[in-house]
């Protein structure tokens, strides 16, 4: 049986077409490790080494656990690992970590906040409707009947209350935490931000767990049942794996590969660019064409006539009625309603109550909320040889 987790369905979220081939397909990609990766990794597997000392009363120095940190860094740093941000170096994401296990181990030291259950959790919780939940837990610890689920963010942008108080992943996690513990009465969702050396804290009711709980069974059923695997395109297809694979990058990835001379040459490029050319020249025209409309009908204005006529073409310059309705609809709906003619105009049918508003047998109420504009339509026919 699949066993879905917070990763996964938040990939069928952002793109079905990634998820397709992450998790249908199985497509193996190589995946560079990023030095923001490489770091934050490196910091979480020195505060679980803390923490895994602490159960045999052994209380590591900062000196001690800085120790740890870099020795791993330097045994397991390779040119290999990417840095995007080409104004940093490798040595400035190093003591950017330091200084994330600086700040926590003055925070928390002597550590005794809570008991700790557990350390990098890997486990399994079964949904109501059967599915299968994947539960990993950067720290679980309790105090009292108050259990905290605890996770650790290195990335430099703050987390808001707002999104920890929508937080889907370890506010699943904390449903499995009072499925397996009785006596929690309260379980506390806690991010310790290590760039700002700050924690934000969030709790759910049990009420907001079950509809949190309903609309993921829900979401696990629309994967299951899925069928069309589109592709999304957001900010995020920059830092995406599957890119070159994409549809919607796919024939860049290939222009990438080629040298200026084949680019110009590429089917899909000179189709774009005449494209792009006529487009062009086409906003051009109309816009001319908007200019002579508005031309024509003042000239038909000035003269006193309804058709303008040129060398072999003629045009009817007709003035009619628009209707022209408040940003702010909804008096107007109510107003309809109370006149009893809402059935009538049912999902508000815009031409049939344009046509009563001008035939002034719908109420002044409704009139007045509404405008009269004058337009004029404009046909173009082709001047007979008797009118020539």
């Amino acid at each position: 049986m699949t066993c879905y987790s917070h990763s996964r369905l938040s990939t069928f979220e952002q793109c079905r077409y990634k998820y397709k081939l992450q998790y249908i397909d199985k497509v193996k990609v190589e995946i560079p490790t990023t030095v923001e990766a490489f770091m934050g990794d490196l910091a979480h597997r020195t505060l679980e080494k803390l923490y895994n000392d602490l159960k045999f009363q052994k209380l590591n120095s900062l000196k001690e656990l800085l120790k740890f940190y870099n020795d791993s860094w330097k045994k397991e740093w390779t040119d290999e690992i990417l840095i995007a941000k080409s104004e940093y170096t490798a040595e400035n994401y190093r003591k950017m970590g330091e200084k994330y296990i600086s700040d926590y181990y003055g925070h928390y030291k002597p550590f005794d906040e809570m008991t700790i259950l557990g350390l990098e959790t890997e486990e399994r919780m079964t949904l109501e409707d059967g599915s299968q939940y994947h539960v990993r837990i950067d720290k679980l610890g309790f105090k009292g009947n108050m259990y905290f689920v605890c996770d650790y963010k290195t990335n430099v942008r703050m987390k808001e209350q707002e999104d920890a108080d929508s937080d889907r992943q370890l506010a699943m996690y904390s449903i499995w935490v009072k499925d397996k513990f009785p006596d929690a009465e309260k379980v506390m969702l806690k991010w310790h931000m290590l760039a700002f050396d700050k924690e934000i804290v969030s709790e759910r009711t049990d009420k907001e767990l079950k509809k949190l709980q309903a609309e993921t069974i829900a979401l696990i059923e629309e994967i299951e049942g899925c069928k069309e695997f589109p592709t999304s395109v957001t900010n995020l297809c920059d830092y995406c794996v599957f890119k070159s694979m994409c549809p919607s990058f796919r024939h860049e990835a290939e222009l990438e590969e080629k040298t200026p001379e084949e680019f110009k040459k590429d089917d899909g490029v000179k189709i774009i660019d005449e494209f792009a050319r006529l487009q062009a020249q086409q906003k051009e025209i109309e816009e001319k064409l908007n200019e002579l409309k508005a031309r024509l009908i003042e000239f038909a204005k000035q003269k006193e006539v309804n058709v303008v006529y040129g060398s072999n073409r003629k045009a009817s310059v007709k003035p009619y009625w628009n209707v022209v309705y408040p940003e702010d609809k909804e008096e107007l709906i109510n107003l309809i309603k109370k006149k009893g003619l809402y059935e009538e105009l049912s999902m508000l049918c815009y031409p049939k109550l344009s046509s009563r508003i001008l035939k002034n047998d719908i109420g002044k109420g409704i009139i007045n909320m509404t405008q009269k504009e004058e337009n004029y339509r404009i046909s173009l026919s082709k001047i007979k040889d008797s009118e020539e």
